[in-house]
C-alpha cells in the first residue's frame, strides 16, 4: 500500500512541478537491474519524450552522451542519464538545459555506497591514464549538494520511495510568444541601433534564441540566421516565422558577396572560431551575437573577456530571467552547485598582502573550499575551462595547485600537471611519429614536433592554466606564483612548460617570469585565431641542456618557419644553410618514418639547398610554398595524402645521394622503432 502511495504523491508531485514550472533530479541508486526496472516504470506512468542519454539505451528516444551537444536549442519532457558506469559532467549539464518545465532528470547511479570508489569510464577522457580510475572526490562533491538539496529525490534499491516536503511554489506562468519585459527594452534598443555589433549574453533558458526570432520578425530590411548548427536554432526559427533565413557558416564565409542583409544574427557565437566571427562581422552592417555564458559550452565566458573586448564599437546586453521554467528552479540550482557555474564576483577584490599556499587535495572526501573558489577563478578567466576540468583538477593523478590569498579570499590560481618521464624507446617512437600516447601535452610536443627524440624521457611541470583577479593583475602575483611552482618542482621535474596561444602580451609575461620559447606552430588554433607557442624554465642541468638545444634548433630554423607565420616572432635567427647531425636525424625521421612537414621544415629547406635534384613536390610545398591543390594539379598527384608520401620518397632520393652509408644507416635504427609496442 506505501509504493502505491508513493507513486501517487509522486504523480501529484509531477502535476505540482508543471504548474510551478520547474524541473527536478531524481537520482535511482542501486543495481541496474533494479534501476532499469524502475525507469521502465516512470516512462509508463508520466507521459512525456522520455530522452535517454547514455552508451546503452534502454528507451526508443536515446542521444550518445558524445552527441548531447547537437540537442542544445531543442526541448524535452522528462529524460533519463545513465551514469552507472561514468558520468560526462558536460553531457548531464547539457541535458539539463533541454528540459521542458514540469520534467523529471532521473540519473542511474551505482550503489551509493560503492560509488565513491568505483572507476569511472568517462576518466578515460581526462585523467590521462590507460584504465577508468574511481573519483572519489568528485562523486563526494556530488554525494554531498545531492544530500544538501531538499528538492532532489534520492531513491535508493531496498529502500522504499519516500518523498520530501516539497514547499509550495505560486503558480507559473508560461511564455506566451510576446516579449517578457528584458525582452522588449533590449528589442527596443536594437531596433534603433546604428550600424555596429551588439552581443546577447546569458545562462541556458533565457530567451536568447527567442529574442533573435523576434528581432527578425520585427526588423523592417533583411535578416540571415548562421550558427554552429541548424538544429540548434529551432527555437530561433519559431519566433521568426517566415522571416528566418538560414545560411551555414562556411557557406557565408566561402562566397559573403552573395548574401546582402541588413542584420547578421549568429546563435551560438562563442561555439563559432574567433578568426571565422571577425570575418562574418565585418560584412554586414548590423550584427547580433548571441551566446551561452555556463562552462558546459567551454567558452561563453571567454568569449565575453577576448572576443567582444577586442571589438571597436560593441552594445553587450545581458538576460537574467528565465523564460523556460520558474526562477529558482531546483534543477538548475543543482546542476550550478556541482559544477560550480555560479559566476564569480569580479566587481571587488581585497586590496591587502598576499600570502601564497600550495593547495593539496583532500585524501578522500569532498573537495575544499579553496579548490572550488580556485576553478571559480580560473573558469572566470579562461575561455576553454570546462565541467572536464573540475573533474580532472579532482580526480586525475600528478595534478599540483598554487594559491593566493588575500584577507581570506582566493585572489590568484595557478594549477600544474606532472608530464614526461616516459622510457627511452616510448619517446624514440614519438619522435619518429610512430607513437602518440595518452596526455604528455608539452612532453609528447617536444619530442614529436623538436629536435630531441629523448625530451619525452624528462619529467615536466606544466602549466596548465593560470589566473589573477582582474582587479589584482599587473600587481606581478602571477609571476610570485611561478616562482613558488619553480621552487617546489626543483625536487621532482627537470624543467616547468607552459603551451599558450602566442600574443605579444602573453609572451612577455611569461618571458618575465624566466620561460625560454621554444616551439611556435605555423597553424592559428580554430578556438582561439592564435599560433600554439611552447616555453620552457629549466630547473636541471638535463632541462637546461634540452631547453638550449630547443631554443637553438628555433633559431637556426627561424628563418624558414617565419613565411608560415603571418606574425613577427621574438626571435633572433641564425644563419646556417649546411646540414649537421640533427638535421640527418631529423631528415631520416620526415623520409622514413611519420616526422611531419611542420617540424622538419628548417632542415628540409637546408636540405634543398644543398642538393640539385629536381625534388619538383618539395621544391613546390617547401620552397615556393604552394597550396596542396596546386601542388596536386601541377604533379598530377590525387591528394595530400599522396603528396605527403611523394615529399617523402623525394627527401629519401635527396639523402641517398648525398651520403648513402649514412642514409642506410639512419633507416635502419628508424625502423626498428616502427615494431616497438
Amino acid at each position: 500500500m506505501a509504493r502505491i502511495d508513493a507513486m501517487e504523491q509522486l504523480r501529484q508531485a509531477t502535476a505540482s512541478m508543471a504548474d510551478a514550472g520547474i524541473r527536478r533530479m531524481m537520482i535511482l541508486s542501486g543495481e541496474s537491474v533494479w534501476s532499469s526496472q524502475q525507469v521502465q516504470t516512470l516512462a509508463r506512468q508520466h507521459p512525456g519524450d522520455w530522452l535517454w542519454v547514455g552508451a546503452a539505451p534502454e528507451l526508443p528516444l536515446h542521444c550518445a552522451t558524445s552527441a548531447m551537444r547537437t540537442l542544445l536549442g531543442r526541448e524535452f519532457l522528462h529524460a533519463v542519464f545513465d551514469a552507472r558506469n561514468g558520468l560526462d559532467a558536460e553531457a548531464l549539464a547539457a541535458l539539463a538545459g533541454t528540459l521542458k518545465a514540469g520534467s523529471w532528470l532521473v540519473l542511474l547511479a551505482p550503489v551509493w555506497n560503492d560509488w565513491p570508489m568505483q572507476p569511472d569510464c568517462d576518466s578515460s577522457r581526462w585523467s590521462e591514464q590507460p584504465e577508468a580510475i574511481p573519483t572519489p572526490h568528485f562523486i563526494a562533491h556530488l554525494q554531498h549538494c545531492i544530500r544538501a538539496d531538499s528538492e532532489c529525490l534520492l531513491w535508493q534499491q531496498h529502500q522504499p520511495l519516500r518523498l520530501p516536503e516539497f514547499p509550495p511554489r505560486p503558480k507559473w506562468h508560461a511564455a506566451s510568444g510576446a516579449p517578457f519585459d528584458e525582452q522588449a527594452a533590449i528589442l527596443n534598443e536594437l531596433a534603433q541601433m546604428p550600424p555596429g555589433v551588439a552581443v546577447v549574453t546569458a545562462p541556458r533558458g533565457r530567451g536568447k534564441s527567442a529574442l533573435a526570432g523576434m528581432l527578425l520578425r520585427m526588423i523592417p530590411g533583411k535578416g540571415l540566421v548562421t550558427a554552429p548548427g541548424k538544429a540548434a536554432t529551432d527555437v530561433l526559427a519559431e519566433h521568426a516565422g517566415e522571416r528566418f533565413n538560414f545560411v551555414a557558416p562556411d557557406a557565408l564565409l566561402a562566397n559573403t558577396e552573395a548574401f546582402q542583409a541588413d542584420w547578421l544574427i549568429i546563435d551560438e557565437a562563442a561555439a563559432i572560431p574567433a578568426p571565422q566571427l571577425r570575418k562574418l562581422i565585418a560584412h554586414f552592417p548590423r550584427v547580433l551575437l548571441t551566446t551561452t555564458v555556463q562552462g558546459y559550452e567551454g567558452t561563453g565566458r571567454g568569449f565575453v573577456l577576448k572576443f567582444c573586448a577586442s571589438l571597436d564599437a560593441l552594445t553587450r546586453y545581458t538576460l537574467s530571467t528565465p523564460i523556460r521554467w520558474a526562477t529558482n528552479d531546483p534543477l538548475e540550482h543543482l546542476i550550478d552547485a556541482v559544477l560550480l557555474f555560479d559566476e564569480p564576483d569580479v566587481t571587488s577584490a581585497p586590496q591587502g598582502a598576499i600570502s601564497l599556499q600550495a593547495i593539496e587535495r583532500n585524501r578522500e572526501g569532498e573537495p575544499s573550499e579553496q579548490l572550488q573558489d580556485m576553478y571559480r577563478l580560473l573558469s572566470g578567466a579562461h575561455y576553454r575551462t570546462s565541467p572536464l576540468d573540475w573533474r580532472r583538477m579532482l580526480d586525475a593523478p600528478g595534478q599540483h595547485f598554487i594559491a593566493a590569498i588575500s584577507e581570506d579570499e582566493t585572489i590568484g590560481a595557478t594549477w600544474l600537471v606532472e608530464e614526461g618521464g616516459l622510457d627511452e624507446q616510448l619517446s624514440r617512437a614519438v619522435w619518429a611519429g610512430f607513437r602518440r600516447p595518452r596526455g604528455n601535452l608539452v612532453a609528447q610536443s617536444l619530442a614529436a614536433h623538436g629536435g630531441s627524440p629523448l625530451a619525452a624521457t624528462l619529467k615536466g611541470l606544466r602549466v596548465s592554466r593560470i589566473a589573477v583577479h582582474p582587479l589584482r593583475q599587473r600587481q606581478q602575483i602571477g609571476q610570485q606564483m611561478i616562482a613558488l611552482a619553480r621552487t617546489q618542482a626543483q625536487q621532482g621535474a627537470d624543467y616547468l612548460s607552459v603551451s599558450f596561444g602566442f600574443t605579444n602580451e602573453l609572451w612577455r609575461f611569461w618571458e618575465s617570469c624566466g620561460f625560454v620559447l621554444v616551439r611556435v606552430g605555423s597553424h592559428r588554433e580554430a578556438s582561439s585565431g592564435c599560433y600554439t607557442a611552447m616555453a620552457l624554465l629549466p630547473l636541471t642541468a638535463q632541462g637546461e641542456a634540452l631547453t638550449r638545444h630547443e631554443q637553438q634548433r628555433l633559431e637556426r630554423d627561424i628563418s624558414w618557419l617565419q613565411p608560415w607565420i603571418d606574425q613577427p616572432l621574438p626571435v633572433i635567427p641564425r644563419e646556417e644553410t649546411t646540414l649537421n647531425s640533427d638535421d640527418w636525424l631529423e631528415l631520416a625521421g620526415f623520409a622514413f618514418a611519420h616526422r611531419p612537414l611542420e617540424a622538419c621544415l628548417g632542415s628540409l629547406n637546408r636540405l634543398l639547398l644543398s642538393c640539385d635534384l629536381p625534388l619538383n613536390a618539395l621544391r613546390g610545398r617547401v620552397q615556393q610554398r604552394l597550396s596542396v591543390e596546386a601542388i596536386c594539379q601541377q604533379l598530377q598527384i590525387s591528394g595530400r595524402k599522396a603528396l605527403l608520401n611523394v615529399m617523402r620518397q623525394e627527401a629519401q632520393k635527396a639523402l641517398e645521394k648525398l651520403d648513402e652509408q649514412q642514409c642506410i644507416a639512419l633507416k635502419d635504427s628508424l625502423l626498428q622503432l616502427q615494431f616497438f609496442h
